[in-house]
């Protein structure tokens, strides 16, 4: 399926174009890698749709982009819930799970800025190329290792007056046992929020992806294979989110005071996403 309203344009610029990250990655693999394979990859990361969008929308920055991605590009709808009764004077770290890999997050900026408009969102260096996101994303590296600049950054980001958006599994959620849930949630939220005197707002979001795409990831660990080959697939499934209506629930404020007084950082990151999903239980 093409677009909403994007069929027809033909942009002059490719800004993703995947045999040039091919020749610039790796140009001698570039050679022997058959042309119908590159003609996949382009097929599947939706290369055309997405160039397609940015040309005629790409001018657009932070949530004024975020929304035409919802309503041009997808027909996207969402419902917050709870939000209404947070103290709008707040500091907060919204903790929450991540069930699509892109939609989710999109529409999280977006209904998160309908009371905060200041937001940031620490993502992985891949998603820093997104240029009219770039006022909202700062950079974070989950394997470590990451600049003295990207840590400035995210120290800076947090020590702000910004609300901090995050998904700490940093991961697309799984389906293990029949049940879709995130992976373990990492404990760097807990400990910056304790450092930095920020109230967590456990946040969850409905939704998931195709049966394929899990399926793929089980395969990928049964087989042994470290690369997250099914994460080459996280574009095609974000469109396949077409007229989606996704509810995101935000639930009480976890005083930063509770948590440096109470419990170790992995403890109170289960327990988080613990109340993350005791949301999704609430008509």
């Amino acid at each position: 399926m093409e677009p909403k309203g994007l069929n027809n344009i033909q942009p002059e610029k490719k800004f993703i174009d995947v045999e040039q990250v091919f020749a610039s990655k790796n140009p001698s693999l570039l050679k022997v890698i058959p042309k119908f394979f590159i003609s996949y990859l382009k097929r599947i990361v939706h290369q055309k749709e997405i160039n397609a969008f940015l040309a005629e929308k790409g001018h657009l920055k932070g949530v004024d982009f975020c929304r035409s991605v919802l309503d041009d590009l997808f027909g996207a709808k969402y419902s917050a819930i709870g939000l209404e009764k947070l103290p709008s004077q707040g500091r907060f770290i919204f903790a929450s799970n991540h069930p699509l890999g892109g939609l989710d997050g999109i529409a999280l900026i977006v209904a998160v800025s309908e009371k905060f408009p200041n937001i940031k969102f620490p993502v992985n260096d891949i998603l820093l190329n997104l240029k009219p996101l770039q006022e909202i994303f700062v950079p974070i590296n989950k394997h470590g290792g990451h600049s003295k600049t990207a840590a400035r950054l995210i120290e800076e980001a947090y020590e702000s007056d910004a609300q901090i958006l995050m998904f700490p599994a940093g991961l697309v959620s799984r389906k293990q046992k029949g049940v879709i849930r995130d992976l373990e949630w990492k404990n760097n939220f807990v400990r910056k929020a304790v450092k930095h005197q920020r109230d967590i707002v456990p946040v969850h979001i409905t939704g998931h992806n195709s049966n394929f795409f899990y399926r793929l990831a089980n395969l990928r660990k049964f087989l042994g294979i470290k690369a997250n080959i099914e994460m080459l697939y996280l574009p095609d499934e974000m469109f396949k989110q077409f007229n989606q209506n996704l509810t995101i629930r935000f639930g009480t404020p976890i005083p930063w005071q509770e948590i440096k007084d109470t419990g170790k950082p992995d403890e109170w990151a289960r327990k988080i996403k613990e109340k993350c999903y005791q949301l999704a239980e609430i008509d």
